[in-house]
């Protein structure tokens, strides 16, 4: 590994990092080994093949974590990807809380970036669930107000999708609907739930 393949920022974080830096170090060599560009992006370290995303370095209370950003075209042989949240549909985890288990997992953790630069090679892409059900509160506005279905219709998909995923998560119907019309103005104006 040579020097000049090291970011300027990367070490500037890597020197600020109080609870993960030696398993952020130890990950690092090992992305870079692999022949990876590094870039800070995101606030975290992150590797790139031909300007491509292929996974970040990023630290949690409980644990550390390498983030494939096209984790689900992975054959995961060894089960151990994990999906952050159900509503994650690309990118998956591999997390470790001590660097002990880096230094373990480092032939398999090379293989998986190598398999992630491979889907990047083959132009692979995550098919993205674009289908989500309406909550019956924001279907019952768009049809008393169609200029309010237009400007959502007008957002993009993913603004669209996360007023869906916050609309339909309450139980209660009352709680959908005081969601919904709290952000009606917001739809109107273009803007997405966290603009």
């Amino acid at each position: 590994m040579t020097n000049s393949r090291l970011n300027p920022k990367v070490d500037e974080f890597l020197s600020k990092s109080k609870k993960w830096k030696e398993e952020y170090e130890k990950l690092r060599n090992i992305i870079l080994d692999c022949g990876l560009t590094e870039e800070f992006k995101w606030m975290h370290p992150c590797y790139t093949f031909e300007k491509k995303n292929i996974v970040l370095i990023h630290g949690f209370k409980e644990y550390c974590a390498l983030l494939f950003h096209k984790g689900a075209l992975l054959k995961d042989t060894h089960g151990i990807l994990i999906q952050q949240t159900e509503n994650v549909q690309a990118a998956r985890q591999i997390r470790f809380t001590n660097v002990q288990e880096i230094i373990e997992m480092e032939t398999i953790l090379k293989a998986y970036i190598y398999e992630a630069i491979e889907v990047e090679k083959a132009g692979l892409e995550v098919k993205r669930n674009t289908e989500f059900k309406i909550p019956g509160e924001l279907q019952n506005k768009f049809d008393e107000n169609p200029a309010l279905k237009t400007a959502f219709e007008a957002l993009t998909p993913g603004r669209q999708r996360a007023y869906i995923l916050y609309f339909s998560k309450p139980k209660q119907s009352k709680t959908r609907e005081s969601r919904v019309e709290k952000y009606m103005q917001q739809i109107l104006n273009g803007k997405g739930l966290n603009d």
